[in-house]
């Protein structure tokens, strides 16, 4: 089962994957589909506020984030999934996917930190669902004193589409069990 819909003036098929038996998502990869990261990116851009750093976890918002800061000429940071050999003086904060079987964690290491204290920080993500990830990111903007300026996402799934304070380009419906959304 598929779901076609229109995302920055590009139509894809999204795939639909079973959650539970009444639940199934669309799923949304921007891997490997370069057209459909530079417009996504672009139209983003054109409703972001100022903003100094974009900052995503490691998750398929990277390619977003990485041309959103190509085409606006700013530096992008990514929380990782786990502390690194690399990284000294971590910062840690845990998050619960509805895409992952299990709790993680975003890490930033003292460099990342330092790049992010003081600045306008937007937050980016491909998909927002439950708005986990967004809130980890947002402890994470909080810990190391960055102002946030914006969470931006190409879809708002479900419920999220109702949040006020996030911004998105198109609404991904939750879908029952025949394919039929939500």
């Amino acid at each position: 089962m598929e779901y076609k819909m229109t995302i920055a003036g590009l139509e894809r098929n999204l795939p639909l994957c079973k959650i539970t038996d009444d639940l199934y998502i669309a799923g949304f990869i921007m891997f490997n589909d370069v057209e459909i990261t530079e417009a996504c990116a672009r139209e983003l851009l054109k409703l972001a506020p100022d903003f100094d750093v974009l900052l995503t976890a490691e998750t398929k918002g990277i390619p977003l984030t990485y041309e959103m800061a190509k085409q606006s000429g700013k530096p992008y940071i990514v929380a990782r999934k786990g502390a690194k050999l690399y990284m000294q003086d971590v910062i840690m904060v845990q998050v619960k996917s509805i895409t992952t079987s299990h709790v993680q964690m975003l890490c930033l290491g003292g460099d990342e930190r330092d790049q992010l204290a003081g600045k306008k920080i937007l937050i980016v993500d491909d998909v927002i669902s439950t708005g986990e990830s967004v809130a980890a990111l947002e402890q994470l903007v909080d810990t190391v004193g960055g102002e946030l300026v914006g969470k931006f996402a190409v879809l708002a799934e479900g419920e999220a589409a109702d949040r006020k304070d996030i911004t998105f380009l198109e609404y991904l419906p939750l879908f029952n069990s025949d394919g039929t959304p939500q």
